[in-house]
């Protein structure tokens, strides 16, 4: 008989470490599949992140890109303006007028759409502003017209 309680906590004290190792294990595991997981992440960025940046930037720069207008390109052939001389040159300080015109129209249009986003930008400030005169004026509506002395004017006589 006495060699019964010894078993007995030997039995408890095995199941408790294969418990514990079981949770182990199974964390173990879950860290393993976290790890697979953020390897798999990472290869799909490293092979999608490249083109979409170079996608992006192609865009960008596409769209800085200046609008020449058809007439100021050089095309071989007979030009079309009527102020030629015989010898094929041109004469006509038109087309550097138009190409001036549109840059100048390109700057103005770029400036806007400047202006337009810092306007946008702001909007929220304003209007928090805006919200918080409103619920100034609110508290001084349901004030009922009581004005505290320190701001009443003395009246001289």
């Amino acid at each position: 008989m006495g060699d019964a309680p010894p078993r007995i906590f030997e039995d408890r004290r095995n199941n408790e470490v294969n418990c514990i190792d079981q949770t182990e294990a199974e964390e173990l595991q879950n860290l393993e599949a976290d790890v697979n997981q953020m390897a798999q992440t990472i290869l799909h960025f490293r092979t999608s992140l490249p083109d979409q940046l170079k996608k992006t930037l192609a865009s960008l720069l596409a769209a800085q890109r200046p609008v020449l207008p058809l007439e100021s390109a050089s095309v071989p052939g007979p030009s079309k303006d009527p102020n030629t001389d015989a010898g094929g040159k041109f004469n006509s300080g038109r087309g550097s007028v138009e190409i001036k015109d549109e840059q100048e129209n390109g700057d103005k249009l770029q400036l806007l759409r400047h202006k337009i986003s810092d306007n946008q930008a702001a909007m929220a400030t304003v209007l928090k502003r805006v919200k918080d005169c409103i619920s100034n004026i609110e508290k001084l509506e349901s004030s009922n017209g009581i004005i505290h002395p320190a701001f009443k004017r003395k009246r001289t006589s």
